[in-house]
């Protein structure tokens, strides 16, 4: 065997290897069509789906809380009169504070009045600016905070 011939051999047996990548066999490729379309297609687009589901989840508008709509009693001095916290509508008649934003009382229908955080002037709970200092207080409700009053039942909290 001569050194052509070698070279001969060796130069087919690359291109044999080489055929195989280069001119692939098609049956086995369409036979692979249904995992190349399950992973080019239909993979992307469940991913898609799921990332949009977490999306809305994340972000999706929640009910509020309710608020406590029923008036609170104040408490009384040692006098007996009731102690209205200021920037609160209150009715001096029942002794009621009422929740934030009420104008009028729920049991005698009267105005209810706020006494000014700033300069102490009690101005009825419809106007929104102190006529002394004019300080605009605008009332919002206090976000409710719900807490178990104890541990769950059948034992202590898990720490």
């Amino acid at each position: 065997m001569s050194i052509g011939d070698a070279i001969q051999s060796l130069w087919q047996g690359l291109l044999d290897v080489t055929s195989m990548f280069v001119i692939p066999d098609w049956g086995a490729l369409v036979k692979l069509l249904p995992v190349f379309l399950v992973i080019g297609v239909i993979g992307p687009l469940m991913s898609l789906i799921i990332l949009f589901w977490i999306i809305y989840l994340v972000g999706r508008p929640r009910a509020p809380l309710p608020e406590d709509p029923l008036p609170v009693a104040a408490p009384r001095d040692a006098d007996g009169r009731p102690i209205f916290p200021s920037g609160e509508p209150y009715c001096y008649r029942d002794g009621l504070i009422h929740p934030p934003n009420a104008r009028r009382c729920d049991i005698c229908r009267d105005d209810l009045s706020v006494r000014c955080p700033k300069c102490e002037v009690v101005r009825p709970a419809s106007i929104s600016t102190c006529g002394n200092c004019g300080l605009e207080l605008r009332m919002r409700p206090a976000p409710l905070v719900v807490r178990r009053a104890a541990p769950p039942p059948g034992g202590a909290s898990a720490a």
